[in-house]
This record gives C-alpha cells, structure tokens and sequence, in this order.
C-alpha cells in the first residue's frame, strides 16, 4: 500500500490553490476545474471543490469544517518560512516554536481553517529519525 494524498473539500478551489501555490511554490495540476493537485515529492495535496462529495456519498465530507487533521510540511527553515508567509496567512496558531520531540514547528490556518504545520527536525534525535525515513 502506498500513501498517496491528502484531499482538502473547498466551497473555494481558486482561494485555496492561489494560497498553496504561494506557500508551496509549486504550481496546481488541474485535471478538471473542481480538482486540483499540488505533486511534491513525498506526497500530494488534492483540493476538490463540495460539489465533488456527492460523487463519495452525499454528506461525507464538509467544507471547511476540518478540526482533526493537521496537513504537514517538512521544510528546510521553520523561522524563514514563518517571515515570507507572515503576509499571507491570515491566523498563525502557533509561531516557531521547538517541540518536545526535536521538530521546530510553526502553525497556521489556511483560509478554510485547515490547520497547516510548518516543521523541521532540528535536535540529534529529530534529524536521526528523519533521516532513517529517507
């Protein structure tokens, strides 16, 4: 079995594509106007806009209504990405801040509210495990 997206439902496609595109850097794959992908290389992000849901059953998913999930992005530099993004996120849930478990971390909402986690290993034991991923 291998792990392939993470799928975000949005009553607003272009918002959440232009704010990813902009905190990703990479551009959307847009195989039908209400789906798009961000391809990076250790997984996808998939945005679907609501009128997707009823093909997966009709109320099975909601938009804007994610309090569970937390989308992370592992990133060379958590206080350099926290400045370039400082304009563009609307809520900062957690500024950089070192965890307990050696991951540098900063938390943000993205516009529907997803709560996104900025991180980077950053103790010997962080970088150790990390790097046995590879």
């Amino acid at each position: 079995m291998q792990f392939a997206s993470v799928r975000i439902i949005t009553d607003d496609v272009e918002r959440l594509i232009a704010f990813y595109e902009k905190m990703t850097g990479v551009s959307a794959q847009r195989p039908a106007p209400v789906f798009a992908e961000f391809v990076l290389p250790s997984c996808t992000l998939a945005i679907g806009h609501s009128q997707t849901v009823s093909l997966f059953g009709a109320g099975s998913a909601r938009a804007a209504d994610n309090r569970s999930v937390i989308i992370e992005f592992r990133v060379p530099d958590v206080d350099a990405e926290y400045a370039r993004l400082a304009p563009l996120v609307g809520e900062w849930v957690q500024e950089p801040t070192t965890m307990p478990w050696g991951n540098r971390s900063a938390l943000l909402r993205d516009p529907d509210g997803n709560l996104v986690n900025l991180f980077a290993p950053v103790t010997e034991d962080a970088l150790k495990r990390f790097a046995e991923r590879a």
